[in-house]
């Protein structure tokens, strides 16, 4: 089922022990939506920025050296929050790669985790003022990348299109989400 939702502060209803992605295109506002997750029972939050800012003050490199260090640990943090913790977990990713989205359901069925999809639908001209606004903006060919696939994903979804392995996709809008976001556990 797809959901397209338009009001101030979203909800969302999941199963206990779930595995809910927040997905879009860098600079979207996933990291902000997640300042204003408000969850009904105790929830991990993993967001690869979580990783870089601690690596960043112990890394002399600039970052482009030591990005791919960053997702890696990112996906293995997922991998072992997924298999160990309790509760709700809720993973910062964009998805706009198959194999991403494949990662996480992976992760999803060895923990025995429900998945959810979630989309947050911003234009290319918002998730750059958004990437600008942090001070981090990724590089033109790779966001370029994200753009036409989050393109792609959003008609798919318009159509009723969920990705392998998740039971549910949501369709945020950052107007309908301004007042932040609930997850419903039930």
């Amino acid at each position: 089922m797809t959901a397209v939702l338009n009001t101030q502060t979203t909800a969302v209803r999941v199963q206990p022990r779930s595995l809910v992605v927040l997905a879009g295109i860098p600079g979207a506002g996933k990291t902000t939506l997640l300042t204003r997750l408000d969850a009904e029972e105790p929830v991990t939050v993993l967001d690869s920025d979580q990783v870089r800012m601690w690596l960043e003050p112990r890394m002399p490199l600039p970052y482009k050296y030591w990005r791919v260090f960053v997702h890696l640990t990112h996906r293995l943090r997922v991998f072992w929050a997924a298999l160990f913790r309790t509760g709700l977990l809720v993973v910062h990713e964009p998805s706009t790669r198959p194999g991403t989205r494949f990662m996480l359901v992976l992760a999803g069925l060895l923990s025995g985790r429900s998945r959810h999809f979630l989309w947050l639908d911003a234009s290319a001209a918002q998730a750059l003022d958004g990437q600008i606004a942090r001070r981090r903006v990724v590089r033109t060919h790779a966001f370029e990348r994200h753009v036409r696939r989050g393109m792609e994903m959003r008609a798919r979804f318009e159509a009723g299109w969920v990705p392998a392995g998740f039971g549910s996709v949501t369709l945020l809008t950052r107007a309908g989400t301004s007042g932040g976001l609930r997850i419903i556990v039930s």
